[in-house]
């Protein structure tokens, strides 16, 4: 939904223009890969999705992703397997707007993964979370904005989901997962601000008090999107939180497109 090159060829063959997006952030060095690939490097069938070297395969109680890719900007590779096993599957989707136009979809909002990637060689264990989007029509036309979080809680998981629409309503969605696949919804702690972005970006996100939330960590800073670690206060309770905030009229903007292919190049043959 993200890709100047889908935008520019007027939004038709969704199939012509597709990327398996790896970010890697590391306590010395990060690696980012978004290379968009054309049809002729696709394949996917019900249970499978292959994207040039890359693939993406669910084998009934896991989701394998097999990455051969290349960093931008130094095409340095990300090579290796994530696989990520459910704790739940609650199987339910909510809609982001009263018409149903974008809908949002907590597929495994409780998980384990494990990483075992050969470049960079690293390997590790941890909590995951699984979600999807889709929507009717392109993400700008639906919402100016919107912040959201996700944090672990003892054995069950927190999200809370804040967009301002594009007709002038207000998105507000706070939700527990529980390990047992109940979903309850809760009334959301008082909005805060946290500092703008390098660009300029506005974020927010809920917290029990105005400095329940600090940034722990910075993760990706740009003209329309941040995402950071956030060390947040919720029902009296600490927790690390990842925390994203977009802005759709900025990302909309034909300047902010031109930058794109920067972090997003395309490919319609071969591997760089």
């Amino acid at each position: 939904m993200f890709s100047p090159y889908y935008a520019w060829a007027g939004r038709r063959e969704p199939e012509d223009h597709c990327a398996i997006n790896v970010a890697l952030y590391g306590a010395r060095s990060d690696r980012w890969a978004m290379t968009e690939r054309g049809r002729g490097a696709l394949g996917r069938t019900t249970n499978h999705f292959t994207l040039a070297g890359s693939s993406l395969h669910w084998t009934g109680t896991e989701l394998v992703i097999e990455l051969d890719e290349r960093a931008t900007p130094h095409l340095t590779p990300i090579r290796g397997t994530v696989t990520l096993t459910p704790e739940v599957l609650p199987g339910r989707q909510y809609p982001l707007d009263p018409e149903g136009r974008h809908v949002w979809r907590p597929i495994a909002p409780l998980a384990r993964v494990t990483v075992a990637l050969d470049s960079p060689r690293t390997r590790w264990q941890g909590h995951a979370y699984l979600d999807a989007n889709r929507g009717e029509e392109p993400l700008e036309d639906g919402f100016r904005r919107w912040d959201w979080s996700r944090l672990r809680r003892g054995d069950g998981a927190v999200v809370l989901y804040d967009a301002e629409r594009r007709d002038g309503s207000d998105l507000r969605m706070a939700l527990r997962f529980d390990p047992d696949g109940a979903v309850e919804d809760f009334v959301p702690p008082p909005q805060i601000c946290l500092p703008d972005g390098f660009w300029g970006v506005r974020r927010k996100t809920r917290a029990d008090t105005t400095n329940g939330a600090v940034i722990r960590r910075v993760l990706e800073d740009s003209p329309f999107y941040t995402r950071e670690m956030l060390d947040l206060r919720l029902d009296g309770t600490e927790s690390v939180a990842i925390h994203e905030s977009l802005d759709l009229d900025r990302f909309a903007h034909p300047v902010v497109r031109l930058m794109l292919p920067f972090r997003m190049p395309r490919w319609t043959a071969g591997l760089p």
